[in-house]
């Protein structure tokens, strides 16, 4: 029992609990029941499970996002005492309750933007699941944070090695960052052999299990772009301070270079539980029983530069964060819309990226984007990415 941490209970509000993260977090939650407890949760459409979790964590409050299942999710837990709620609104609003007292977002993509601005605003601290939130939107979430005098934990993994290796050093200046990345699924070839890519194939990932988006993403290192520009508004940084790595064992999460040339790096084993458990007891580590790294498991721990001319979707995040504004907006959104055409099999692996560059350069550069130019920016970009990919297709057809 770790209780003696925490004189009550954290209620945690998980938006998108019926992803990847999201069920992983309820597992950290289930492991340690004395400290935290479920206070909301919500889902898109996946009603089935959502009413599982409800029933199973008897939160305050549920969300289904999408109206059409509303019914069926209010009848499924009349029974229990727990309210339900619809409509994108309510998932923006739901963080507003008194007894939350941290909200994890896992939403997927631009969902996130409204509920964590709305957390912020209400001084709620959040535990950062979601990229895109920060690409599309970095400089108003972190203003609003600030005015707020409230807390962004990161969750993703390299973020969380970043926060982790900081820890301690407030008083002591970062030269740079050094993110690290598995390489997916494709590490290692080239253009040539991508040509015919399924999204099963991409989405068997070596050492990661997660949702399908984050394993494309990681497939074309997306990811990786996603996480530079993350990491530029989390931790201050400037785009020169920031660097990828390819690292295949995905032991070393992450590296921070500080001036005086010493280097700290957090290790573990790839396990995302890890990760969420210390951004929801932070700034204390819980025992658990996950499994330990061993140096004997792995004497070999190897780093390559990025092959930014295979993995082009890279190279666009690097023109992203350098010309800045609402362009890595754009990008996060037409990725999306990108990935889904190619998870659907409407669009080959190699013109993901292809899509996501033409969206660029067709976007209204907007220099300091507000809400409303962020929200204009994400519904544009995804109709112009559409749009390509239904000329794409077209050709593909003649």
């Amino acid at each position: 029992m770790q209780s003696f941490y925490f004189t009550m209970k954290k209620r945690i509000a998980i938006l998108g609990s019926t992803g990847s993260i999201g069920s992983q977090t309820l597992d950290v939650i289930s492991s340690n029941n004395d400290i935290f407890e479920v206070e909301v949760l919500t889902a898109q459409s996946n009603a089935d499970l959502l009413i599982k979790q409800a029933i199973k964590y008897q939160p305050n409050a549920v969300v289904i996002a999408d109206e059409n299942y509303y019914n069926h999710v209010k009848q499924s837990l009349s029974p229990h005492d727990i309210k339900v709620y619809t409509g994108s609104v309510s998932l923006e609003q739901i963080v507003e309750m008194n007894t939350i007292d941290m909200v994890l977002i896992a939403l997927v993509g631009f969902a996130g933007l409204k509920p964590a601005l709305n957390a912020l605003h209400h001084q709620k601290p959040i535990a950062l699941a979601n990229k895109e939130v920060l690409v599309g939107a970095g400089e108003l979430i972190m203003k609003t944070a600030k005015e707020n005098n409230t807390c962004i934990i990161p969750v993703d993994s390299e973020h969380s090695a970043i926060f982790q290796c900081l820890h301690g050093e407030f008083y002591n200046k970062i030269e740079r960052i050094t993110i690290t990345a598995s390489g997916g699924p494709f590490w290692g070839r080239k253009s040539e052999d991508l040509q015919t890519v399924t999204p099963k194939q991409a989405l068997n990932h070596p050492n990661w299990s997660m949702g399908n988006k984050v394993t494309v993403d990681s497939s074309t290192m997306m990811n990786k772009g996603l996480e530079m520009i993350e990491a530029k508004w989390l931790f201050g940084l400037s785009p020169s301070q920031i660097e990828i790595s390819v690292h295949p064992q995905s032991i070393i999460h992450s590296l921070v270079h500080f001036e005086d040339g010493s280097i700290k790096a957090q290790m573990s084993l790839p396990d995302m539980h890890l990760p969420i458990q210390y951004a929801l007891s932070y700034p204390h580590r819980l025992k658990n029983s996950y499994k330990r790294f061993s140096f004997s498991d792995y004497p070999s721990l190897t780093f390559f530069p990025p092959d930014t001319n295979t993995f082009r979707c890279l190279s666009i995040a690097y023109h992203a964060i350098e010309r800045g504004g609402n362009i890595p907006c754009c990008m996060s959104s037409a990725n999306e819309i990108a990935v889904e055409a190619f998870l659907s099999g409407q669009l080959p692996f190699l013109q993901i990226a292809e899509i996501v560059e033409k969206t660029m350069q067709q976007i209204f550069f907007v220099e300091k984007p507000s809400i409303e130019d962020c929200l204009f920016t994400d519904e544009e970009s995804r109709l112009i990415a559409k749009t390509l990919i239904t000329k794409q297709k077209s050709k593909i057809c003649q």
